[in-house]
């Protein structure tokens, strides 16, 4: 584990060298565990998961209708041999010109190469003998609605990699190749703790100097988004021995611990002392807004990641989608994860500071030639929480620009699936 971050002191940090820093501390994922498939939803694979079988397994038919042998003539008469329902194997070869009809699903004789949908066919019957007539047989192409086996996954090949966080359509492509269960990457145990005498939970009386805790309850909702399991510590108040002994015990049991507000220089900031008692600390002053301040270090023996999150509740939100998950998707195996990134069209004048990266909280839309269009929600202060909840991403001013004027393009991050 490196911890060359301790190195840069009080120096401002770009969001990169910050993002660098988090790459050395935690390069590994934590341990791996087997799990039924009916659990694997959000879960990250710890190996590729390789097909045993052919996807399908057997070449079979894309509709309901008639397979046949393509005819050495324009043929548009065939008698039928037989009958091939989903499930089923056909006993026998067909020859040229001759077809059986078939259900969707139902591998194809030998000898098939084709399957014409029963909505082209005029079905006869006379006596013991059926047979077909295609209409509009100039339609038919020889080897149509025919699935080939192997052709959505090869026998022995990979079928989803290594650092794959799971969701519904990969849980039905692991059922396809027959997979009961998968080696995946443990869940990180993530504590989590408030600090301020002027926090009050939810539910209680409100002191006049006091401010309800919204923090831990986003803080909750994201890490339980991301698949982690959290300890809730609630809330601790500016006491010194309080905090050190809670960041130790915390320290003894979690993967990660995360406390917002009680990092900056304030004098009842007690945060940072308690951590050079039990850690080391590493104080971010980085370049960003909303997001000062962000302490991160080390905890305890086994040096689990720590971050001081700012006290304000956006702030919060910002820092945790920036910094945190990153390291909490490291952790979960996901070791290419990238933030998305797309472009859109400001409607509107954007302020920024030149030297720092702005998160602006913005409403992107799509307009009827298929352009991205972005918006701020309104004021843009990091306690303004309903900005959050108005927004559906985040606006990314880069460092070198002072403003956006409307009509220039800027990058946004969409919020997807954590909020």
């Amino acid at each position: 584990m490196s911890l060359s971050c301790f190195e840069l002191g009080e120096r401002m940090l770009s969001i990169e060298e910050a993002l660098t820093a988090l790459r050395e501390l935690a390069p590994q994922a934590l341990e791996s565990e087997i799990i039924p498939l009916s659990s694997l939803l959000d879960r990250v694979l710890a190996e590729d998961a390789i097909s045993s079988i052919d996807v399908p397994q057997n070449t079979n038919a894309a509709m309901d209708g008639i397979a046949l042998s393509w005819p050495d003539s324009k043929q548009t008469r065939f008698v039928l041999q037989g009958d091939v329902l989903a499930g089923n194997c056909f006993e026998g070869r067909l020859d040229p010109g001759q077809a059986v009809t078939i259900t969707t699903g139902a591998p194809l004789p030998q000898g098939a190469d084709t399957v014409i949908m029963s909505e082209q066919l005029h079905m006869q019957e006379e006596g013991a003998s059926r047979w077909v007539e295609i209409e509009q047989a100039d339609r038919v192409r020889r080897g149509q609605n025919v699935r080939r086996a192997g052709e959505d996954i090869p026998r022995g090949t990979t079928a989803l990699k290594a650092g794959t966080r799971l969701t519904p359509q990969h849980l039905g492509l692991l059922a396809s190749i027959g997979m009961g269960e998968a080696r995946v990457v443990r869940c990180p145990r993530v504590a989590i703790f408030s600090t301020g005498d002027e926090v009050t939970a939810p539910g209680e009386v409100l002191p006049p100097a006091g401010i309800f805790d919204s923090n831990r309850f986003s803080l909750r909702g994201l890490l339980t988004r991301l698949g982690c399991e959290v300890v809730d510590l609630g809330i601790l108040r500016d006491d010194f021995a309080c905090i050190r002994n809670a960041l130790e015990t915390a320290a003894q049991t979690a993967d990660m611990v995360i406390t917002s507000g009680g990092v900056s220089v304030g004098q009842a900031d007690w945060t940072r002392k308690a951590l050079d008692e039990t850690g080391r600390l590493g104080f971010w002053r980085i370049a960003i807004r909303p997001g000062r301040p962000l302490a991160f270090g080390t905890l305890g023996e086994r040096d689990i990641p720590f971050f001081g999150l700012p006290g304000n509740p956006v702030a919060v939100m910002v820092t945790f989608l920036q910094f945190v998950q990153p390291l909490l998707r490291t952790l979960q195996g996901e070791h290419q994860w990238q933030p998305r990134r797309l472009t859109a069209i400001a409607d509107e004048p954007l302020k920024s500071r030149e030297g720092r990266v702005d998160f602006l909280r913005g409403i992107y839309r799509c307009d009827d030639q298929g352009r991205l269009h972005v918006s701020m929600t309104g004021r843009q202060g990091s306690g303004i929480l309903s900005s959050m909840t108005a927004a559906n991403c985040l606006i990314e001013i880069e460092a070198p620009r002072a403003e956006v004027a409307q009509g220039e393009t800027v990058t946004l991050q969409p919020f997807g699936e954590l909020t």
